[in-house]
């Protein structure tokens, strides 16, 4: 192992519900951007990487600070390869060309969450140094509780609540936060 930490942006290039979203622009640039340069600028972090399976996303990456060492195989980029995959090809590269030494620390930042700070990965970071956790995440309270705004259709045809309680709520005020 060394000391070095890396990120790396899983952004494959066959996105369905939003066709060719990673490089789609998002104010004044893509949306993978955003991500590539937030890591760029977290200190602690020693190099952003991204895995794609897109030479067009490949392109937008280096443009942007990233580092491509490789094209992920098309098998680890459908809508039924896990990500964890992904994570796992692009460690064992790493350590293949690294004479087997993996990174000390690897920080996944998805490209779907634009918003976030460079402030926000480096207290993730320092919370995982803590050594009291094996990953860490983030999330946002929902602006609208999923038990009041999500329903599904049921068997009969009728509308039900997606989220069942075991309790009555009859409140917005009253439900779990989420």
């Amino acid at each position: 192992m060394n000391d070095r930490n890396l990120a790396f942006i899983f952004a494959r290039g066959g996105s369905k519900g939003l066709p060719k979203k990673n490089i789609k622009l998002l104010g004044d640039k893509p949306l993978i951007a955003w991500s590539i340069e937030c890591a760029l600028a977290v200190k602690s972090i020693h190099s952003v990487y991204v895995s794609t399976d897109c030479q067009e996303i490949a392109e937008v990456a280096i443009k942007y600070g990233a580092k491509i060492p490789f094209i992920r195989p098309k098998h680890l980029a459908s809508d039924e390869s896990p990500e964890w995959l992904s994570w796992k090809h692009a460690l064992e590269f790493y350590q293949e060309n690294n004479e087997g030494n993996l990174p000390n620390k690897i920080i996944s930042i998805p490209t779907t969450a634009p918003l976030r700070s460079s402030g926000d990965i480096q207290n993730c970071i320092e919370e995982f140094e803590k050594g009291e956790v094996d990953a860490v995440i983030t999330v946002t309270k929902s602006s609208r509780n999923p038990y009041f705004n999500m329903v599904k259709k049921n068997k009969d045809g009728y509308i039900e609540l997606g989220i069942k309680s075991n309790s009555k709520i009859a409140r917005r005020q009253d439900v779990p936060e989420m």
